[in-house]
């Protein structure tokens, strides 16, 4: 009985294209509220963080491909399997440079205080593995 149900809830749901497009909308248009937020007041924040690194200041630019350009590629399916590397590696800079005291602490609540930063890296990863399935805007398969 439970078998036959679960095989019968299978057929219904076995959608992986389907799955694979609601990953890049969802992981896509999150970051671009980040990146929306860059262009209302800059990256120089950034730059600075950057600079106290040791590291120069016009590398915050690349914040604007990473929460802009890379969500963008990745909800249309435009070379989705890189644009999720990007995504990934913008995550941990970000995390580095914002977060990286806290890789050992909990919220206030018990949670991993750094749980929001691992999903939308693994996000990235898991776009990155999984491409971008069969609905995208990109037609041809060698640009998805």
């Amino acid at each position: 009985m439970i078998a036959s149900l679960n095989n019968h809830f299978t057929r219904l749901t076995d959608r992986p294209d389907f799955g694979k497009l609601i990953l890049r909308l969802t992981f896509g248009l999150l970051m671009l509220f980040h990146g929306v937020f860059k262009l209302q007041h800059g990256v120089g924040w950034i730059a600075d963080m950057l600079e106290q690194q040791g590291l120069p200041g016009f590398i915050a630019y690349g914040a604007y491909i990473g929460e802009l350009v890379v969500p963008v590629m990745i909800i249309i399916g435009l070379l989705t399997r890189p644009a999720g590397f990007i995504y990934a590696f913008n995550l941990l800079v970000a995390t580095w440079l914002v977060h990286s005291n806290d890789v050992f602490t909990l919220s206030r609540v018990g949670a991993w205080t750094l749980e929001t930063e691992a999903l939308y890296f693994l996000g990235g990863i898991i776009i990155m593995l999984m491409g971008a399935g069969r609905y995208a805007v990109i037609r041809n398969p060698s640009y998805r």
